[in-house]
Formats: C-alpha cells, sequence, structure tokens
C-alpha cells in the first residue's frame, strides 16, 4: 500500500520539518527522475515511482543518521500502514542487496542489524526498487548530477567507494537505458508531458 502522491508530499514536507537539510530537496529530485524514467518505460507506474522517490529516505525525519535513516525509515512507513514505501526505504541503499555494501556508519544496534539483514535477505528486488536505487544516484540536491560525479563525491566524503557497488550502479543505468530506449540523461533532464 502506498499513500497518495499528496499524502507522500506532506509527509515529507513534516519530515523537512524535522530535520531541516538537502536531504528533502534531493528526495523530491529522486521522485522527479523516477516519474519521468518510468513513464518512459512503459511498464511502470509513474506515479508509483514519483510517491515511492518522495519517500525513500523519509527515516531521516528522526535525524541526522546514516544507516538509521534506512531502519527508522522502513519501520516509520511500515507503522503507517505503507508497505511499499517501506520496502523502498529497506531497499533503497542496497544495490547489491546485502548490508556490506553500505558506505557510511553503522549506527543501529545490534537487534536493528540483524532484522534488517532478514528483512533484506527475504527481499527480491523488483523494477521498483532498482529504480529509486538508481534516481537515488542521479539525484541530488541541486538537482540530477552526473552519476560517476556523484559516486566519486561519495568516495571523498567516505574515504571509499567499492568497485562492485559502482559497476552495480552502472548496470542498472544500463538496464534503464534498454528498458526505455533511451539514454537516462535525456529522459531525466527532459520535461514532463
Amino acid at each position: 500500500m502506498l499513500p497518495s502522491q499528496i499524502e507522500a508530499a506532506e509527509l515529507l514536507k513534516e519530515a523537512e520539518q524535522c530535520n531541516p537539510g538537502p536531504w528533502g530537496r534531493h528526495s523530491l529530485v529522486t521522485a522527479q527522475c523516477a516519474e519521468k524514467i518510468a513513464l518512459a518505460c512503459h511498464d511502470m507506474d509513474s506515479e508509483k515511482a514519483y510517491i515511492l522517490g518522495l519517500l525513500h529516505d523519509i527515516g531521516r525525519k528522526f535525524g541526522v543518521r546514516h544507516l538509521g535513516h534506512v531502519y527508522d525509515g522502513w519501520k516509520y512507513m511500515l507503522r503507517l500502514g505503507y508497505d511499499e514505501a517501506a520496502r523502498i526505504c529497506l531497499t533503497h541503499s542496497f544495490c547489491e542487496g546485502t548490508l556490506e555494501c553500505y558506505i557510511g556508519k553503522f549506527d543501529i544496534t545490534e537487534a536493528e542489524t540483524k532484522e534488517l539483514r532478514q528483512a533484506l535477505a527475504q527481499t527480491t528486488f523488483d523494477d521498483y526498487d532498482r529504480l529509486i536505487q538508481l534516481c537515488d544516484a542521479l539525484a541530488a540536491a541541486e538537482g540530477v548530477v552526473d552519476m560517476e560525479d556523484r559516486m566519486n563525491d561519495v568516495r571523498r566524503r567516505y574515504g571509499s567507494y567499492p568497485q562492485s557497488k559502482w559497476d552495480k550502479n552502472m548496470e542498472l543505468k544500463h538496464y534503464f537505458e534498454k528498458k526505455a530506449g533511451k539514454d537516462i540523461y535525456e529522459i531525466v533532464r527532459s520535461q514532463l508531458p
């Protein structure tokens, strides 16, 4: 289940008031990219893609956390009954499907880590999981950015960026280019119809 687009925008607005920062604008850019790519793919729901993009980082509502934002967002959306949004909160940071690919601090308890690991292991990624993972790598607060520039920025900030994760992000880009029949940057930089 998902909130409506209006409800999702309200949830994001409220979350930004709790923890202001560039993550809110990043979430909006992610949503816009997801909507455009879903429209180009023809077998995806662009409204659903937009809503998932808006809510993927909603766990940031609860403060400045790293892996904690994944856990917090996942649990928050589950409490509200939005299982599809909860799933995206869970999967958006793990294009390789495991906690080990996370770049950043593991700022959750052992019990929370076990819970996340188990939930990820039980999840088979679909095109919406993959789409938000891709769009998360395309979106910055200031707008669409080159994925390689964004990954290099993460490498500078955190001291590393695993080659396997880099390769997986590029694989996602190529997957959606093939699915849409267009260059990803052409799609995300276009105006919506």
